[in-house]
This record gives C-alpha cells, sequence and structure tokens, in this order.
C-alpha cells in the first residue's frame, strides 16, 4: 500500500497565521499537522508516501524534507491551483501505479489513528473504503448514506437536507479502480474534480464501496478553535520528559515535556504542556493544554490551552488562555488586566497591551 498526502490548500480561515505558513505546519502538541498525519500513515506500515503540495512547497519540503526523519519517503507533486481532491489523485496517478492507497488530507487531525479501519480494508478490499463520523451538523460535509451492511449507497458534498448524519472524514482507502472513475468524471460547478463524483461513480458502476465509523478524536485544523482543540487533545498523549534545566525554584505538575536547551526558571508548568527547544520560560505560570515552540521566551506570562510558535517572545504580566501566538512575534510589556485575554497574532507582529 502506498500513500498520497493532500497539502495544497490555502488556509484562509486562519488568517493571519496562513498569510506567512500553511496551515498543514501549524504545530499542536509540538509538532506540524503533517508530521501527525505521516506518523499514522507509518503506523499503517505504508512507507512510499507523495505529498501533493501547491505555493507552500518549498515551506513544507523545508519541513518535512526526504521523509527519512519520519519512517518513510517522500514525493512530492506540485498542484499549482486548488482543482480538486480528485484532481490531486490524478496527478498522483503514475506515483501510484496500481497499487493500493490511502489518501489522507493533510490538514486532519484523527488522535487515535485508522490503523483499525486499514486492517479491514486490506481484508475485504472493496473498489473504497471511506472512513466516517457521525456529526450533529452535516451538512458543512460531505455525506454518505450507508445501508446496515456498511454499503455506501449515495454520497452527497454538503447537503441542505442530509438524509444521515454520517459526515466524510479527510481519510480514503481505494483500490487502482479509483482512477477509472476520476477519469470519467468532469469538473463540477466550481470548477473543480470532486472526489465524492468519483466515489459515487463506482457507486453507480456497481463497486463494492464501503464506509467504516471513526470513533475517535477527529478534527480539520480549518479554524482557530479546531487547531486549539487538537493541541489540548493531543497533548494529552505526552510522556513527561525534561531534557533541558528545570530550576530548584520551579515547579512541573503533569505531563510535561521541556526539550533540549529549554530553560525554566521561577515558573509553574502545568500539564499538560510542551516546552520546545532552547525557550527560556521565566517568573511565569504555562497550562495546562499548552505548547510552547523552539527559541522563544516567556517572562512575567502566564498562559493556558494555547500555542506559542517558534521564537515568539512574550513579556506581560497578564493572562492569554486560548491564544494562537505566530512565529517570532513580540508581546509585551504592559499591566495586568482583571480577565484572561483571547488573541491570535501572526508572525513578525508586535503588540502592547495596556488596561
Amino acid at each position: 500500500m502506498k500513500a498520497l498526502v493532500l497539502a495544497g490548500g490555502s488556509g484562509s480561515r486562519l488568517r493571519p497565521l496562513s498569510h506567512s505558513m500553511p496551515k498543514q505546519l501549524i504545530p499542536v502538541a509540538g509538532r506540524p499537522v503533517l508530521e501527525h498525519v505521516i506518523a499514522d500513515i507509518a503506523n499503517l506500515g505504508v512507507t512510499d508516501v507523495a505529498v501533493v503540495v501547491g505555493t507552500w512547497a518549498t515551506q513544507i519540503q523545508r519541513v518535512l524534507g526526504d521523509g527519512s526523519r519520519l519512517g518513510v519517503r517522500l514525493t512530492y507533486l506540485r498542484q499549482d491551483r486548488p482543482l480538486g481532491l480528485a484532481h490531486a489523485l490524478r496527478l498522483g496517478r503514475s506515483f501510484l501505479g496500481e497499487d493500493d492507497f490511502v489518501m489522507y488530507l493533510g490538514d486532519n487531525v484523527l488522535r487515535e489513528g485508522v490503523a483499525e479501519i486499514a486492517g479491514e480494508f486490506r481484508r475485504t478490499r472493496p473498489a473504497a473504503q471511506l472512513v466516517v463520523r457521525k456529526v450533529a451538523d452535516p451538512r458543512a460535509y460531505g455525506v454518505a448514506e450507508v445501508d446496515a451492511d456498511g454499503a455506501v449507497l449515495r454520497l452527497v458534498e454538503k447537503p441542505e437536507h442530509p438524509a444521515g448524519d454520517l459526515a466524510v472524514v479527510g481519510v480514503y482507502f481505494f483500490t487502482p479502480a479509483i482512477h477509472d472513475a476520476v477519469a470519467a468524471i468532469v469538473p463540477s460547478a466550481r470548477g473543480e474534480l470532486e472526489i465524492t463524483d468519483a466515489v459515487q461513480w463506482l457507486v453507480d458502476a456497481g463497486a463494492d464501496v464501503r464506509a467504516k465509523e471513526y470513533g475517535g478524536f477527529w478534527r480539520d485544523v480549518g479554524e482557530i478553535e479546531h487547531v486549539l482543540d487538537c493541541n489540548r487533545r493531543l497533548l494529552e498523549d505526552l510522556v513527561p520528559r525534561v531534557a533541558g534545566a528545570v530550576d530548584a525554584a520551579s515547579e512541573l505538575h503533569g505531563p510535561v515535556v521541556v526539550e533540549e536547551g529549554a530553560s525554566v526558571v521561577r515558573s509553574r508548568i502545568r500539564g499538560p504542556a510542551f516546552i520546545g527547544a532552547g525557550t527560556r520560560v521565566e517568573d511565569s505560570v504555562v497550562g495546562p493544554g499548552t505548547a510552547v515552540g523552539a527559541g522563544c521566551l516567556l517572562r512575567s506570562a502566564s498562559l493556558a490551552d494555547s500555542i506559542v510558535l517558534d521564537g515568539a517572545s512574550i513579556e506581560f504580566t497578564g493572562a492569554f488562555r486560548r491564544s494562537v501566538i505566530g512565529r517570532s512575534a513580540v508581546i509585551g510589556p504592559g499591566v495586568r488586566g482583571r480577565d484572561a485575554h483571547e488573541i491570535v497574532v501572526g508572525d513578525h507582529a508586535r503588540v502592547e497591551l495596556r488596561s
């Protein structure tokens, strides 16, 4: 089995962060979302992975490299314009050959992974196997209508009146039969080759198309709230580790990672929390649910349920919660206010907060 990872989206709902980085590289629990995706793929025993990239190709390649650090071999495929998921699959045709494969959207986080679903696909080999999840409001998703045995009867993209509550999660398992379907469909009204149309083509042709429900934590990182939710949930899986320096006046509570070269001085870290390499935390309270990137400075700061990206500096005697601070951003100095702040600050910004 091979893998095709789609990482060409623009992330417009994540601005200002996505003005200077792709949403797939936003870190959750100390690692870019794409690394979590590839780790899940590697856990399936898949080592040949193609990543479809767009305008952020250089940044993504710089972070992921050749994949050896993650236990896979990476091939990069360029999609110059976002012409649909099925178009990305068409780009991957020569890479995929006649192998079965998993197609994984690079902005999706499935905390418990898809190993069990992959195992069922390998045993039964339907033409396509969709990963689905019950949602409260299916109108924002592709919705699968499924019979009692798990066979897909119909697939509808963002229906105004859904016939069910099974949303299609961003992970698909395919045999080479999908290539004929992609070759047969035409662009939708919005000018894209839709994967839902290709899967529906298989259903109409009488192919075996199945759906398997995923019961774990799932989010796509299309919105700031989803990014923060992913961060908090994945931090719960941290294995405590202190490779940096923690002085005697500091306290660590719960699962905390302090990476090499980091220093914690006169501070309290409440897990789950992640402190990146080379970061200095001084006279601060961090956590729970907070991940701080590499090379940051926190001085007289209080953060909870937040993400601080590499190189950011916070020198502020106030409290932040559910905030995202961009790379090399500078916040402070200021005077403590009565309430915690909620902010999203893009890369290289400077913010001065005063009450």
